[in-house]
């Protein structure tokens, strides 16, 4: 008989979310070149509006913890609308509702997505997003597990993980095996505007999922 688990509240870590669905870290350099490789320069607007961003979400976060939605509505849209990832040539879907099955296929593991970009049936980037006050490293491996429902199976599929105050995206590989890797870790208690890097990646996302 198969058991239903929410992926919320199963998935606590790394090593559990590997050995549910075998998953395999890379350490091939080369395997994240959409990190650091053929990024675009941002111009004046874009770099104002980040450090506007960054500036009032800086300024909220100094009266007290902020929920997921602030997060959401404060970083997390307005980035994706400054990558362009609104755009009518993508579908959003917020709080999908996904199942994938452990490896030994006597679990079910159900949750739902904060934010899915879908470009032509393809998954572009699955969204995690946190509170500040939770710690980012619970987002990951749900955001990977999340990942493997994916259909895109021949392309790879990209997350980000967030609790405003730290961004770290993810790329899961299923062609071969299920490989993943991640990004380093953007702060924005850096003294400089690491939205700048959060921005030109999703955006290079973007255009390579849609062939640009």
């Amino acid at each position: 008989m198969i058991q239903t688990l929410a992926i919320s509240q199963a998935i606590g870590s790394l090593a559990i979310v590997e050995e549910k669905f075998g998953l395999v870290e890379s350490s091939d350099e080369q395997f994240c070149t959409e990190w650091w490789q053929n990024l675009l320069e941002l111009n004046d607007v874009e770099k104002q509006a980040l450090d506007r961003l960054k500036q009032r979400f800086v300024s909220h976060k100094k009266r007290g913890q902020l929920s997921e939605g602030a997060v959401d509505r404060l970083l997390v849209s307005p980035l994706l609308d400054l990558a362009g990832l609104y755009e009518p040539r993508f579908v959003i879907d917020t709080e999908a509702s996904v199942e994938v099955l452990a490896e030994d296929e006597d679990e079910l593991y159900r949750g739902r997505i904060d934010v899915l970009v879908v470009e032509h049936r393809l998954w572009v980037l699955v969204v995690e997003e946190k509170a500040t006050r939770i710690d980012m490293e619970t987002a990951l491996p749900q955001a990977l597990a999340y990942m493997v429902a994916s259909p895109s199976l021949e392309k790879p599929v990209f997350g980000l993980a967030t609790n405003g105050n730290r961004f770290a995206f993810i790329k899961l590989q299923q062609r071969d095996r299920r490989e993943y890797a991640f990004s380093d870790s953007f702060s924005l208690l850096s003294h400089q505007n690491k939205l700048y890097d959060v921005l030109q990646i999703l955006k290079h996302i973007g255009n390579l999922i849609v062939g640009n």
